[in-house]
């Protein structure tokens, strides 16, 4: 057993570097080029068993074109390729344009180049003409513009940069990567809401509760001392005319703290993926789109104003540090598809680690059960106010209260800041 163990082991390593040896020089075949080899190697079997000149013919011919296509790939170019997007950070439906800068870093004039640029889901070609050496003036580089799809909320990836060399027919290919990808941030769209008016947290320092401490800043009343008592509080004058020591007893305030949710199961939302033959990138998900910009908007607001937040969803927290910083979180949400927690069990599993917030806001869709919005209230406390926030496509604005919940239906953008004012 210890034998064919090692042996096994022996056989992974020699394995490993017959693959590291031979990837290079296998990479460079494509798919068309492995489908010559075995034309040509099947010929050449069928003339041998069959005396058949013919195939002998065509498995020659394309082992030559196969050898010829080889002498494409000799070369080696010296690059410094630069990708810039412009700007980094657009919303949605704005214009976006990427400049690609090559250099020849080389001290002899480069051949003719193909790049290859992936831009989001599509990849663009350009053609590099020959450059001029290193240090020798006009023509050592060569720049390209090219425009940047923007028409949704995405995180759109341009790059790697990678050279191409090869057939015209495309037996063999041989790429370079030159330049690391870099990020542009598509956000979603924003409302501005009025400043204070949100509906959501009015104050900035504290609201004050009905619970009483003995220590903070809204005085309450006086009571008589009890052992333990901080002797800081002790209210002097009025104990000189009671008889007996008396403290000061306050009302606690806490500092507004919200918690914005938005639940991204694609079962919430109505229209995903129900066009067939659509892309969902285009139209399929625009309530799900509406959903974010609402979420976005609220978060948005609620930084301005200096109000800590935790904004969640069901895979990914975001960063509240700056607006900026959430919306560029924003950009990596997508719907989400399978078996997954409730909104209940997803509501407990973010305030289990968190004090009991003043606000908690949830977004969703107009497919979510209104029963299940309902039962997050069991693992909410009584002193949290509850705001439901449900995008429904074209559909009528309006404000209802279930139970607990302020529960607000927005059909466009638009309305939410009239909502919420009302609510305010």
């Amino acid at each position: 057993m210890t034998l064919l163990r090692t042996l096994l082991g022996l056989a992974r390593l020699a394995a490993g570097a017959v693959r590291r040896a031979l990837g290079p020089m296998v990479g460079v075949v494509s798919p068309l080029g492995w489908i010559v080899l075995l034309v040509a190697i099947s010929s050449a079997l069928a003339a041998w068993l069959f005396g058949w000149s013919e195939f002998l013919y065509l498995g020659l011919t394309l082992a030559a074109g196969l050898v010829f296509a080889s002498f494409f790939l000799i070369g080696h170019a010296s690059f410094h390729v630069e990708i810039e997007l412009s700007p980094r950070r657009v919303v949605a439906g704005e214009r976006a344009f990427g400049r690609l800068l090559v250099s020849n870093t080389g001290a002899r004039r480069s051949s003719a180049t193909r790049l290859e640029l992936p831009v989001g889901r599509g990849e663009a070609d350009f053609s590099v003409p020959q450059l001029a050496p290193a240090g020798s003036g006009p023509g050592a580089e060569h720049e390209e513009l090219f425009a940047v799809p923007t028409a949704r909320r995405a995180v759109i990836t341009a790059g790697p940069a990678l050279s191409v060399r090869g057939d015209q027919l495309g037996l063999l290919r041989r790429r370079v990567r030159w330049a690391d990808p870099v990020e542009l941030f598509v956000h979603p769209k924003t409302t501005l809401l009025a400043p204070s008016q949100s509906g959501l947290v009015r104050d900035l320092e504290g609201a004050v509760t009905s619970t009483l401490t003995n220590s903070d800043l809204e005085f309450h009343a006086l009571r008589p001392y009890e052992p333990g008592d901080d002797q800081r509080y002790v209210h002097w004058r009025a104990s000189a005319r009671v008889g007996q020591l008396m403290v000061r007893q306050f009302q606690e305030t806490r500092r507004s703290e919200l918690v914005l949710t938005q639940l991204v199961h694609a079962a919430g939302y109505s229209n995903i993926g129900a066009s067939p033959g659509t892309d969902p990138d285009d139209t399929g998900n625009a309530e799900f789109e509406l959903a974010v910009s609402v979420m976005a908007s609220v978060g948005a607001q609620v930084l301005r104003e200096k109000t800590r937040a935790r904004v969640v969803t069901e895979t990914l927290e975001l960063r509240t540090a700056t607006v900026t910083t959430l919306l560029d979180d924003s950009c990596r949400l997508e719907p989400t598809t399978g078996v997954g927690p409730s909104p209940r069990e997803f509501i407990r599993d973010v305030l289990s680690r968190m004090p009991p917030p003043s606000v908690l806001v949830v977004v969703t869709g107009s497919r979510t059960p209104i029963g299940e919005l309902r039962a997050i209230e069991a693992v909410v406390g009584s002193d949290t106010r509850l705001i439901g926030l449900r995008a429904v496509l074209d559909g009528e604005p309006r404000i209802s209260q279930v139970s607990r919940f302020h529960l607000l239906t927005i059909g466009e953008l638009g309305d939410l800041p009239k909502l919420l004012r009302r609510v305010s």
